[in-house]
Parts: C-alpha cells; sequence; structure tokens
C-alpha cells in the first residue's frame, strides 16, 4: 500500500490554480525531488502534505499509523531554547516536562523539588525516560552540545538540530523545503550523509543540482498544475523533460492547424453553411473550449547584463593586507591578490570565515588594517544581496524597478519597464502586485533585473542561487560566463562554481587566504578540504562545559529523589577492534604519505603540461586517498573514544 496518496488535489488563490486535479503516489524508501519553476506551488503542495493548507478539493491520504516530520526551510532567528529542548520538542507533553525536569533537576530550593517529584512521576507513566535517551543519544551523534540555546549557533548547526527534531520520533516520511540554503559546504556534505542514513521516504524540494543528484530516487515535477513523475536519475529527467516539452509543443501546433481548418471551414459561403454538418459544428466549439482552457508554460527568462564602459585591466591588487577587528580579532591577514578585468572569481569557505569581510576590501568599503590595496580605475559595481535588502516589501515589482522611469536603457536599446520584467517571467499583473507575497525565487529574479538593470563592469553576487529554478538558474550561469566584466561570486552551489568561476579563492577561517586555479571540482582534485573536514566536524560553538547524566542525577538525589533515567553501560573493546585500533596509526601514517608523495607531484611546474589522462588520473588518485585518509582517521577516532569509556 501507498506511504502517501494525492488524489485529484485543487487549490487556487488566482487566475490560474496552483494545483489542478494533481495526484501523486509515494512508496516506502523512495526519495522524491520535486521540482518547478518559481510560483509554480511547490511549497504550498508540502503544506498540503503536512496538513497545515487545506486544498480546495481531491484527497490527501497517508498511510494509517505512518509518521510525518518536516524539516522547515526558514532557520529560527531568535529561538533562545536549548538544543536539547527543541528537540524534545518533537513530543508536545513529554518534551515539555522533560525539559522542565532538566531546569529543575539543577536547582535546590523545596518549591523545585516538590514540582520535581509530580514531573518524575508524570514522565514515568508516559515513558519518558526511554525518550530521553532517543533525544540525547541523537543529539550525542549529530555532535551537538544538548544545553546550548539554539540562537547562539550558526545556520549550518541549526540544521542539525531541526533534523534531529525531525528524525527523533522515527518518521516514515520527512519533507524538507530547500533544505540546503544558506548552508556552507562542509553543512550540505553533513545534511546529504545524514539523509542517505534514514531509512524513510522523502519528499524535497530543492534547486542544489549536485543536492538533488546525490539524493533523489525519483523526480516529479509540478508544471501547470499538474504533477508529472520521471522514474529516473536528474540528469536523465533533464533529457526526457527537453523531449516530453518538443511532443508538446508539436502537438499542439497540430491542434491548432485542425482548428484553423474548422474554423476556414465554418466561415465559407451561403452554400457551404446550409450544408454544413452539425456534429461537426460542435466539435469545432469543443476545440475553441479546449484551446481557451490550454495553459501555455510560460516563456524562458531571457536577461542580459548591462556592461558598462570598460575597466582598467587591473581591478584591484592587494600586498600583504589584512583586516582585524578593534579587539585584536583577525579577520583576513597576509593576503596577496591580484584582480584582472574579466577574471571570474569564486569565493568558498564555510560561514564566518570572512568572505563577505574580504569582498568589501577589494571593493575599498572597507579600509585594510594592515598591509595595502590598490583600486584599478572606472570601476561601476553592481551587487546583489542574498538577504534581499535591495527591495522594498511594501512596494510593487514595477515601483522597485523603474524609481519613476517608464523606461530604461539596456545595452543601448531602451524598454519599457514592464516588457523588461517580462523578460524575468513576470506578467503584468505579478508585476504590479507586492514584493512582500512573492516567493523566494520571485524576490531573487526581481532583484537579477534590478541588479542588470545598472552599468556595471564588476558583478559581485552574495549566495545568488539560493531559491533560484533551474532554468534561470542556467542562464544565469551563461550570463555571466557572457559577461566581459569581473565576476566575484561568494556561493555554496558546488555545480555553479564549476560552471561559472574559473578562480577559487578560499578562505580557511585562520585568515589565510589562498588561490587556486578553476572551479570548486577543481579546487578539491588540487588538495582543497575545509577545516571542519579534519577536526571531526564539531560545532562553532561547543566551549560551554556540558553537565553529564551523573551531575544531574546527583542533583536530583539532593532533594531526595532519585534519578530514574539508566545511563547506558560503557561499552568495551572487543578483541578484533583493540587489534583494528592498534593498526590504524600505521595505516593513517602510510596514506598521509602516499598523499603528501601526490601533492608533490601535482605541484610540479610541469605537471599540467602531461598527457590529460595522466593528469586526470593522478588527481582522481588524489582524492581517493584523500577521501580514505579521512575514513582512516575518524574509524581511529571512534574506536580511540570506545576505548578510554
Amino acid at each position: 500500500m501507498p506511504l502517501l496518496t494525492l488524489d485529484s488535489v485543487s487549490l487556487a488563490y488566482g487566475m490560474h490554480p496552483l494545483l489542478d486535479q494533481a495526484s501523486l503516489v509515494i512508496d516506502a524508501g523512495e526519495r522524491v525531488c520535486l521540482l518547478g519553476r518559481n510560483g509554480e506551488g511547490k511549497s504550498t503542495l508540502l503544506k498540503i502534505v503536512s496538513g497545515e493548507v487545506i486544498p480546495d478539493g481531491g484527497v490527501v491520504r497517508l498511510d494509517d499509523g505512518a509518521v510525518l516530520a518536516v524539516l522547515p526551510q526558514n532557520l529560527p532567528s531568535e529561538d533562545t531554547r536549548t538544543a536539547y529542548e527543541v528537540v524534545a520538542g518533537a513530543f508536545p507533553e513529554t518534551g515539555k516536562l522533560l525539559a522542565e525536569f532538566h531546569q529543575l533537576s539543577q536547582q535546590a530550593d523545596e518549591a523545585s523539588l516538590d514540582r520535581l517529584m509530580k514531573v518524575q512521576e508524570r514522565l514515568e507513566a508516559l515513558d519518558g525516560w526511554r525518550l530521553d535517551q532517543k533525544v540525547t543519544t541523537i543529539l550525542g551523534q549529530y555532535g551537538v552540545d544538548q544545553d546550548q540555546a539554539l540562537n547562539t549557533l550558526s545556520g549550518g548547526w541549526q540544521r542539525r538540530v531541526l533534523l534531529a527534531k525531525a528524525l527523533v520520533a522515527d518518521p516514515d516520511i520527512l519533507l524538507l523545503d530547500e533544505p540546503t540554503n544558506h548552508l556552507d559546504v562542509p553543512a550540505i556534505a553533513w545534511l546529504e550523509e545524514a539523509l542517505g542514513q534514514f531509512r524513510g521516504a522523502m519528499l524535497f524540494v530543492s534547486h542544489d543540482r549536485a543536492f538533488i543528484r546525490r539524493m533523489a530516487t525519483r523526480i516529479v515535477e509540478l508544471d501547470r498544475g499538474k504533477l508529472v513523475s520521471f522514474a529516473a536519475s536528474y540528469d536523465r529527467y533533464l533529457d526526457l523533460k527537453e523531449k516530453a516539452l518538443e511532443e508538446e509543443e508539436r502537438q499542439n501546433a497540430l491542434f491548432d492547424k485542425r482548428l484553423k481548418q474548422e474554423e476556414a471551414w465554418i466561415r465559407q459561403g451561403i452554400k457551404a453553411r446550409r450544408t454544413r454538418n452539425m456534429g461537426r459544428v460542435r466539435a469545432l466549439k469543443a476545440m475553441r473550449e479546449e484551446h481557451r482552457q490550454r495553459r501555455v508554460r510560460g516563456g524562458t527568462a531571457s536577461f542580459a547584463v548591462e556592461d558598462a564602459a570598460r575597466s582598467g585591466k587591473l581591478v584591484v591588487e592587494t600586498g600583504n593586507a589584512g583586516f582585524a577587528y578593534p579587539d585584536g580579532t583577525s579577520v583576513i591577514r597576509d593576503m596577496n591578490l591580484t584582480v584582472l578585468r574579466g577574471d571570474k572569481i569564486g569565493l568558498v569557505g564555510e560561514n564566518g570565515t570572512g568572505k563577505t569581510t574580504l569582498v568589501r576590501l577589494l571593493l575599498g568599503d572597507l579600509d585594510p588594517t594592515e598591509g595595502s590595496i590598490r583600486l584599478g580605475t572606472n570601476l561601476q559595481v553592481a551587487y546583489f544581496d542574498q538577504l534581499r535588502g535591495e527591495l522594498d516589501l511594501t512596494r510593487n515589482a514595477l515601483d522597485n524597478l523603474s524609481e519613476g522611469r517608464e523606461f530604461i536603457d539596456i545595452n543601448g536599446q531602451s524598454k519599457h519597464v514592464l516588457g523588461y520584467l517580462q523578460e524575468f517571467l513576470f506578467t503584468p499583473e505579478r508585476a504590479r502586485s507586492p514584493v512582500s507575497v512573492f516567493s523566494g525565487g520571485e524576490r531573487a529574479r526581481l532583484l537579477l533585473a534590478k541588479l542588470f538593470s545598472k552599468p556595471a563592469n564588476i558583478l559581485v553576487l552574495d549566495e545568488p542561487t539560493n531559491d533560484l529554478d533551474v532554468e534561470t538558474l542556467e542562464l544565469l550561469e551563461e550570463q555571466l560566463a557572457e559577461f566581459s566584466g569581473t565576476v566575484i561570486v561568494i556561493s555554496h552551489d558546488r555545480e555553479f562554481l564549476d560552471n561559472v568561476v574559473t578562480e577559487t579563492v578560499f578562505l580557511d577561517g585562520s585568515g589565510k587566504v589562498r588561490e587556486f586555479v578553476g572551479g570548486y571540482t577543481d579546487w578539491r582534485r588540487q588538495g582543497g578540504c575545509f577545516p571542519s573536514e579534519a577536526t571531526g566536524n564539531r560545532p562553532d560553538k561547543q566551549d560551554k562545559s556540558r553537565k553529564t547524566q551523573g551531575e544531574t542525577g546527583k542533583a536530583a538525589e539532593k532533594g531526595g529523589v532519585a534519578a530514574q533515567a539508566e545511563k547506558p553501560k560503557p561499552v568495551k573493546l572487543s578483541y578484533k577492534l583493540k587489534l583494528e585500533l592498534e593498526q590504524l596509526p600505521a595505516q593513517i601514517e602510510a596514506l598521509e604519505q602516499e598523499v603528501d608523495d601526490l601533492q608533490k607531484t601535482i605541484s610540479r611546474a610541469d605537471f599540467y603540461s602531461g598527457l590529460p589522462d595522466e593528469v586526470s588520473g593522478t588527481l582522481d588518485a588524489l582524492t581517493e586517498k584523500e577521501r580514505r585518509l579521512e575514513q582512516v582517521i575518524e574509524r581511529w577516532m571512534e574506536l580511540e573514544e570506545q576505548a578510554n569509556q
């Protein structure tokens, strides 16, 4: 029996329904990616499945007894609850009692002890200690400090806590809406690994092509209110979709030809009208109605970048430049970069490593606290803000863009503002709607429209791929590749970086800035890795001392109440595991030597002038050895921790 069924579901907000008799079936264990253009209703569909939105018609049926969980798209910015309290919230009554028990057990007054006894009794009746163990275990697996407040964690670590909350209840189906937005690459890699271990079904919305390729077992597209399923990989889906659109265009052309012939027949002279077949007349009326009801697929975005006069050949040059805050915290140090006209630079680094600060230094918005920065001549900068701060949500798209103008000049051509917005897929009706009702993708498209309407020879894009649908994303890649000026991109979208940039600048978090030729994949092949990949992926703010379960138990015993939560007994290493632990250091040493030898080979000046197959083979060998080294180190840390318990 299917786990989730949508049968002829309909929902309409405007002229065209978001869902028009849409149907979908998801079986246990499937990982289904929901694709579609911005504004098609993907997020709304997820809300219908979760019960947050009630459809106008149709049936949404979840298998009896099946548990559904949601990983929300938006991260909580002001949630002061601890990680433990958030995850325990997956069990509404029990979670509140467990959180209260943890708070009361640290207090010693008589009133607290009386309440503690009542809470403990209720927890025993609800089997609360078993759930407490589940919450503690999953937070430990994800490396999260259970006592840390959610609003003190970075976006990646907040996502870990929210995923722990979603999975602690052992759901049968998990809903995810743009789960990789605003996450850095290590956080995305961790998310992929965690979701790969989930054995339930998933229905997720994403425009991160690398994430889709890794996670999806089936593609479902929401197109003009209908759900179309492709039992294929993402790349195979692209081929099938292209063929489907070609066939749709062919069928529509044949239909229109027949309709034109019938219209000509009905308009023949008096003699023909006397003898015309009334059945044929009724068929023509039906064809007219079918044509009227046809929902034509919207056009493809067709924007272009407004080029300014060329900048000087030198855009910016830094000499041992650095930047530190007044308290002495160093963000950038000893930076030596030369950016020339036409360079396409991608900035890569974990969140908080100083990528935005680096951009501000390169643009002259910040003065270095050490070293020098020399700017080129005739620099005209257009900036894409990931927070969409350039948009006034109270005004409509037309007013946001026009700024009092009726026409704008794009590369020497005068265009009406409404016509220009249509190139970004905004209909006249939508262009007059307030930006506050726009989806994230529509806001991103509007910001691109505003950005590209101004002359520029330097484009600075801060997380431009968030919320953009795949078609617009691919067009943006084409435009950036053809742009004759300089492009500086901050992005965690691995495929976008590969398709756009010619140089990768890596910030390791210690202030060092290093240059690599090529995109993200090239950087990885040249030995690039993130610090968290080598340090066990610990959170960025884990310096708080954590109270152990034993300390909690002692606090309860002080009040005369025995702690009921039993600690798991330490697991001793078997003889086989002890032997494995003894052999691992030698394996690590050997692998480190092999990696070092390969890196020396690659660093030779004549390496890239060798045969292409040999160059590729050496780079692949380095990637494989580094991957194996990471696995062996993680295994050694795991066994060493067990041995020391």
